[in-house]
């Protein structure tokens, strides 16, 4: 665009104008919050953040507490509780935690809801759904204040790995009716275990996925990995990064959602063309992690084996599976 020799001066006034009353607001807004005329929430006015200083020289140094992707793995010692604490609870969250109690695993409900009221995600607003096919063998439990319990009916089967299968269409259907309105993040967790110690808001995170107990010492060759190509659960023998327990994962209830979705999806295609993953759900959970990278993990403080010895590594166990007859809980063996 062309101007006349007339016109000029004003626009370089108007530009310069601008610039002017831009600087103005600028200078205003600082000018105000330096002298305390923006209202500030008096909570954080107040609020001393007293915990010990970090420091980028000090800390584990017998474990690996970072991806090559920069996700975090939390472990002991690598996180301040307190200060997660003062992060997490102002923000009033609500953790859906999803368990499976079908057939005689139910017996196994009383333990996990009792110890989780003792140890996880404690003064957060937790929201239980126990799926199972014995609704009136859901002990009654007492709950802590803002913490709730949904009892949702599905039907049992004659096969564990039926079951176990259909666990990611069974949370994927249970999140599009009702946790999705419900809660902010979730976590799918095996009902056949306890809590033992703090299981917090370190945990939470856009995808979270736990290390495998059994595993996180072994090279990928030893990952129990579902190594068919006719499977859609795939993973070749020069591929893989962790192992990951099916026994535990969560995050953002739309994240998780994505994931459980896709996971279903696979397990159908598999089931079309007549092929099961070596670990049903957990074969398919492994083949999502592996191309849609966690952003946190979870060490094996958080899926450890009553079975496994304990290992110097892991100072705490937070969580973990109980020792059981398999015989007598699962309808096949």
């Amino acid at each position: 665009m062309r101007f006349s020799s007339n016109v000029k001066p004003f626009v370089l006034l108007l530009i310069v104008g601008i610039f002017l009353l831009l600087g103005y607001v600028h200078y205003s807004f600082f000018n105000e919050r330096l002298n305390g005329d923006i209202p500030v929430d008096e909570d954080q006015r107040n609020t001393r953040l007293l915990y010990k200083q970090p420091s980028v020289l000090v800390g584990r140094t017998d474990v690996v507490a970072v991806t090559p992707w920069s996700a975090p793995i939390i472990w002991e010692g690598t996180f301040d509780p307190d200060l997660i604490d003062i992060i997490y609870k102002s923000m009033n969250l609500t953790i859906a935690t999803t368990v499976f109690a079908v057939g005689k695993y139910v017996l196994f409900l009383r333990d996990f809801l009792e110890t989780a009221e003792k140890h996880f995600m404690v003064d957060f607003n937790v929201r239980y759904y126990v799926f199972t096919d014995r609704p009136d063998d859901v002990p009654s439990v007492n709950m802590s204040q803002g913490r709730h319990l949904s009892v949702i009916q599905v039907p049992g089967s004659n096969r564990w790995q039926e079951i176990s299968a259909r666990r990611m269409e069974i949370i994927q259907t249970a999140i599009e009716r009702q946790i999705s309105r419900e809660a902010d993040y979730i976590f799918c967790l095996d009902v056949d275990s306890k809590f033992h110690a703090r299981w917090g808001a370190e945990s939470l995170g856009r995808l979270v996925a736990v290390i495998h107990p059994w595993f996180y010492q072994e090279t990928r060759d030893h990952f129990t990995y579902e190594r068919r190509p006719a499977s859609t659960a795939y993973i070749p023998m020069d591929e893989g990064d962790y192992y990951y327990a099916g026994a535990g994962f969560g995050g953002f209830v739309e994240d998780v959602y994505t994931l459980t979705k896709v996971c279903r999806n696979q397990l159908e295609e598999d089931a079309r063309n007549s092929i099961e993953a070596a670990w049903q759900e957990e074969s398919h959970l492994n083949r999502y992690l592996l191309y849609n990278k966690p952003s946190k993990l979870l060490s094996p403080e958080y899926q450890w084996d009553d079975k496994k010895t304990n290992t110097n590594e892991v100072k705490v166990i937070r969580f973990s599976t109980v020792i059981k007859n398999y015989a007598e809980i699962r309808p096949n063996v």
